[in-house]
């Protein structure tokens, strides 16, 4: 009797049973949601890493994937080079007209290289041809001439003063120098002009054709 009483009623055996069968199965279940917890984030990881994220635009940021798509950068050849320079400078911006006063000749290089000269009328005594540095401002084929004293324009055709082209680099606003042509093409060679500078038809219809909008026209002495 006395050890079935103790046995049952010792405080220690009944504190003993009732922890044991609080504890375990609360901790089993915390360590159960952990290892959910922990099974579903390595899922997440592998399912991340094997899957490249897009952006808003739908490309790919994954780093893997924009290393392989950039194009590779090479250098361009002699060549290419020499193509697109041919392609975006003109002609014309390899010319350059010097006009020598004392000669009385207008000489076109290339390249820095002579090409051909033209004999030229420049502006007499008062009207001198300007000096300096200067680019082709307008390019007029049958321009109309207007009178500087009585205002009267006379239109294009074997009597007007400009002959078939017009060439102008030079203005102060309101006044214009140019090359251009005559029909008194036996002024060419003298200093007859108002500044301008006169050309024969022939040489001034050449000329129009190798200069362009900005081409440099240096006057000298």
């Amino acid at each position: 009797m006395n050890l079935k009483a103790s046995n049952f009623f010792s405080p220690n055996c009944v504190n003993s049973n009732q922890n044991n069968i609080f504890f375990n199965p609360f901790h089993l279940v915390i360590l159960l949601n952990l290892g959910t917890v922990i099974i579903f984030n390595l899922i997440q990881q592998q399912a991340n890493a094997l899957t490249p994220i897009k952006n808003q635009s739908g490309v790919s940021t994954k780093s893997t994937d924009l290393i392989e798509t950039q194009p590779q950068i090479k250098s361009k050849s002699i060549i290419r080079k020499k193509a697109l320079n041919e392609l975006y400078i003109k002609p014309n911006e390899k010319i350059h007209l010097v006009i020598k006063l004392s000669d009385r000749r207008v000489y076109v290089y290339q390249n820095d290289q002579l090409k051909t000269s033209y004999p030229i009328a420049i502006g007499r005594e008062g009207w001198e041809t300007p000096t300096g540095i200067h680019k082709v401002i307008q390019k007029i084929p049958n321009p109309s001439w207007k009178h500087p004293f009585t205002g009267e324009i006379i239109p294009p055709g074997p009597e007007n003063p400009l002959g078939e082209r017009w060439i102008g680099f030079w203005t102060d606003g309101t006044n214009y120098i140019g090359f251009h042509g005559t029909p008194k093409e036996e002024t060419v060679g003298q200093a007859a002009s108002h500044g301008c500078v006169r050309m024969l038809n022939q040489d001034v219809l050449a000329l129009f054709e190798k200069v362009g909008i900005g081409t440099t026209v240096v006057v000298e002495p």
